[in-house]
């Protein structure tokens, strides 16, 4: 390695980007091509990047292989920058693999925690901690071990965990200062705040009393049967009733929490299901096929019974029935919440980590720009879509799978 790719690569570590430029900008030898891309993608130049570690990549020799390794790397963290999630996972195990192979341990776990990210992004909870078993922060660089701990952290808020949580974020704090780069420092201070912020609304006889993350942990986990408005479900004692894939049967459940301990009326019920204001004999037949449905569903948390005026929820077990509604309301508040990260999402990239169809996000974007709430840059294929950060509250419980157990 000559003086200048070493002085340039010194650079890029300390988060100095301009700097490695400067000693390398005028070259297009594989290294430096490397360290070029490296360093546009720390300027947000995601695109540029892309196509010079792309170039590096191709520009290696055949015996060059942890060269090779450790751009298609690069370049899976840019395209994970880009929100292009459409790759497939076996690429980032395959580098892990080969970088593993050849000793070049941090950049193996590199690979490790920019999968369990592109995990998290997709809402695959599951997956994405799978990935952070394998990957011990102990010995490694301080600017990678921030990013570890970042990584681990935000899996415990992800599966409403606080104390793990905490514990992750004081250790990504000491590694991120230890490191001495700003912008990391900057994000462990800004992921530290979201603790401090409501994260979810309880509603009870007409008003609204935010909760911190915490206090909601504390409200799934103590006797009372929740329906979670956030992540639509049902929780009580530790259970938990999906009820996301079923919009009819969650309205319903939510109309009955609400009215708790009264009933809800039928046409009320109807109204709130079935958007309809002119209910029928065939609205009501349908309400009471829907209700045993959804009694069949949360038959171990509660029953439902018909009263005169309509049905009433009756916990099992629960001493009372708590409604949890999200920070902000409508039909769409979990694209917002993704939209809000700062990045640039294609609508191909939504519907992945929403796990819904291209077309349905392409509508629901579209509502959003009209209503002002999202903005569009680029053209055809390359449009991507960005929205205001959501700086009042923490989107933690809107984002994709966030759920008890999930």
């Amino acid at each position: 390695m000559d003086a200048l790719i070493a002085a340039s690569a010194r650079a890029l570590a300390a988060g100095d980007a301009l700097g490695a430029l400067k000693r390398v900008a005028l070259r297009d030898d594989p290294p430096a091509l490397a360290l070029r891309g490296i360093a546009m993608a720390q300027l947000g130049e995601h695109a540029r990047a892309r196509d010079l570690l792309r170039r590096a990549a191709r520009a290696f020799g055949p015996h060059e292989e942890v060269a090779r390794a450790r751009c298609v790397l690069a370049e899976a963290e840019v395209a994970l920058a880009m929100r292009d999630l459409g790759g497939p996972p076996r690429v980032l195990a395959t580098v892990s693999s080969t970088l593993d192979k050849h000793g070049d341990r941090a950049n193996a776990l590199h690979a490790r925690l920019v999968a369990a990210r592109r995990f998290l992004l997709l809402g695959r909870l599951p997956d994405a901690a799978a990935t952070l078993e394998a990957v011990d922060p102990r010995g490694l660089p301080p600017a990678l071990a921030a990013v570890a701990e970042l990584t681990a952290a935000e899996l415990a808020l992800r599966t409403l965990r606080s104390g793990p949580a905490q514990a992750a974020l004081a250790r990504a704090h000491q590694a991120a200062y230890r490191a001495g780069i700003p912008s990391l420092i900057a994000e462990v201070a800004e992921a530290r705040a979201a603790l401090d912020r409501p994260a979810a609304r309880r509603l009870a006889g007409g008003t609204a009393q935010a909760l911190r993350l915490d206090e909601i942990e504390a409200l799934l986990a103590g006797g009372a049967l929740v329906l979670d408005a956030c992540r639509r479900g049902l929780a009580t004692a530790g259970a938990w009733q999906p009820l996301a894939r079923r919009p009819i049967l969650f309205a319903l459940a939510r109309s009955l929490a609400q009215a708790w301990p009264q009933d809800a009326e039928r046409d009320a019920l109807i109204a709130t299901a079935f958007r309809t204001r002119r209910p029928d004999e065939t609205h009501r037949a349908r309400l009471r096929v829907e209700i045993g449905r959804l009694r069949a569903l949360v038959r171990d948390m509660a029953g439902i019974e018909a009263t005169p005026r309509g049905f009433v929820l009756q916990p099992r077990a629960a001493c009372e029935v708590v409604v949890l509604a999200p920070p902000i309301d409508g039909e769409q508040a979990s694209l917002v919440a993704l939209l809000a990260d700062g990045a640039a999402w294609s609508t191909s990239a939504l519907a992945l980590a929403l796990g819904t169809s291209q077309r349905t996000v392409q509508r629901a974007v579209a509502e959003l720009e009209a209503a002002g709430q999202v903005r569009g840059i680029g053209q055809s294929r390359a449009r991507r879509w960005l929205a205001a950060p959501l700086v009042d509250f923490t989107t933690i419980l809107l984002l994709p799978a966030s759920l008890p157990g999930a």
